[in-house]
């Protein structure tokens, strides 16, 4: 079981930023604003990017100093505004005490902390904890500190897919784990455990990380890790379930909310 409850520890990724000099030559070869080219000397525009890590982020109760208990990723939404993690990390009751820290880090909260307004968990894990339906959205409300700028506007988002065979390619798995105060993040190739069930080799993945995005080179997310022993037993081996008809549907059922909280 990968999922702290509700109690303090931390974790996240290494947060880049990227910038873009764009550099220009004259048919002369003299650079453009000096003395030969005669034209004003114009000043390169750099613009820090979020990278893709700050699309994952640990969830906390209430704030900062609630500790973080699991981990979740932003996924491409209409509304903007839609995170996935696994249903064990949420009580499908509105949670709403809860919060995404996107690229959480050392105590700090470099793109915000984001209240969950609504959360969305298959029945068929409220009913009987089907650990092949151990996936969950939340919708995210908007952030005043962000001139009420939508979530994936802040960060970006990956691609929700599902019905994809399982070790089709490597994936990136990246979590919170309870006991550090960033990320940790794994490549490797996951393998079939059952019908329903994928498992990959990652070490150190331990309480925290149930909620971890599996990302593949197209950034979409392929896997949550969760699922069997809700999310392993072990701290190298995590598992996820294979995600059909029913993670789709939920997804088509959560992005419907979006924008609207």
């Amino acid at each position: 079981m990968k999922r702290i409850t509700r109690t303090p520890g931390n974790r996240r990724y290494a947060l880049l930023s990227v910038v873009a000099l764009l550099a220009l030559t004259s048919v002369s070869g003299a650079a453009p604003g000096s003395a030969a080219s005669g034209s004003p000397r114009v000043a390169a525009v750099a613009r820090a990017v979020p990278p893709p890590s700050a699309r994952v982020g640990a969830l906390f109760n209430g704030d900062l100093e609630g500790g973080h208990f699991c981990t979740a990723s932003v996924v491409r939404s209409g509304g903007r505004d839609l995170i996935l993690t696994a249903a064990h990390c949420l009580s499908g009751d509105g949670d709403t005490d809860v919060v995404f820290v996107p690229g959480y880090r050392d105590g700090r909260a470099p793109y915000g902390v984001w209240r969950v307004a609504k959360t969305f968990v298959p029945r068929a894990w409220s009913d009987r904890s089907d650990e092949d339906s151990d996936f969950a959205f939340a919708v995210v409300a908007p952030n005043a500190s962000k001139g009420g700028r939508e979530l994936e506007d802040v960060v970006g988002a990956n691609v929700f897919v599902s019905g994809r065979a399982t070790g089709g390619s490597d994936v990136v798995v990246t979590g919170y784990p309870n006991v550090l105060d960033a990320a940790v993040s794994c490549t490797n190739r996951p393998t079939v455990h059952s019908r329903t069930q994928q498992r990959i080799e990652c070490p150190d993945f331990t309480d925290g990380t149930s909620g971890s995005p599996w990302v593949d080179g197209e950034g979409e997310v392929v896997g949550v890790l969760g699922g069997f022993e809700q999310g392993g037993a072990t701290d190298d081996v995590s598992y996820s379930a294979v995600l059909g008809s029913a993670a789709a549907a939920l997804y088509r059922e959560a992005a419907r909310f979006g924008g609207s909280s």
